[in-house]
């Protein structure tokens, strides 16, 4: 018994001496009190007229974010400004700047189609009612078809390629009246071909329908000459169903 008191007045006294640092540094502690004197500052009422200039306008985004276009016009924009007093509303800059950017592509659609096509662009934009043929033209039908007329009127208007269309018509309709074909409008060149009996006309029947088709279907412009030299073909054709029967 004797020996348990001493150890629990031994594990006390040894307690009491941890613990009694940490109570003494906490009754230690002071707190310091800042005594220095606060100078308030106020704004003065002429602020807005000591920041000016450019650096001080965030109304006007710069760098990376706007463009050369943009630049430009901000420059030009503030130059009329400076100089003359006149303030651009941002809307309306906004307008402007979209109507610059409509020239610019019509410019550049302009030069490139210049440049690719090889020939006056304006020309090239202008609608050509006159490639295709009137209404009243039917295939369907073409015996009842005035077509000498037609090719007279196209070529009158420089319509090289519609009147080769118009012979290769004339053609046909000749072929169908000398009883070389059985015309009918459904029918192929190649079903054409094949009717036909008389080897000359056949071979100069076939050559004038490869020059209708990649002039016509491949829609190949012609000029003067070359309608000329393809005009050749078909008075042969012609010259030889003349002399047929």
């Amino acid at each position: 018994m004797v020996s348990k008191k001493i150890y629990y007045i031994i594990s006390i006294i040894l307690f009491v001496q941890t613990v009694s640092p940490v109570w003494a540094q906490q009754d230690s502690l002071t707190v310091a009190i800042d005594s220095s004197q606060i100078s308030v500052i106020n704004f003065t009422d002429d602020l807005s007229k000591k920041y000016v200039g450019d650096e001080f306008d965030y109304n006007t985004v710069e760098g990376e974010a706007e463009n050369f276009l943009s630049r430009a016009l901000n420059w030009i924009f503030n130059g009329l400004q400076r100089l003359f007093g006149i303030t651009i509303n941002p809307q309306l800059a906004k307008v402007l700047e979209n109507i610059i950017y409509i020239v610019l592509i019509a410019i550049t659609i302009y030069v490139v189609t210049r440049v690719l096509v090889g020939k006056d662009a304006v020309s090239f934009f202008r609608k050509k009612n006159t490639l295709v043929a009137p209404m009243h033209i039917s295939e369907e039908h073409i015996e009842k078809i005035d077509l000498d007329a037609l090719i007279t009127g196209a070529i009158t208007e420089k319509n090289y390629r519609l009147a080769i269309r118009y012979m290769y018509l004339k053609a046909l309709q000749d072929l169908s009246l000398k009883k070389i074909i059985d015309y009918h409008f459904e029918k192929t060149n190649a079903d054409y071909y094949r009717e036909i009996a008389d080897i000359t006309i056949k071979k100069r029947f076939n050559r004038v329908s490869y020059l209708y088709d990649y002039i016509w279907y491949g829609k190949f412009e012609l000029d003067k000459n070359a309608y000329l030299h393809a005009k050749e073909s078909f008075d042969k054709l012609n010259d030889k169903m003349k002399h047929f029967g």
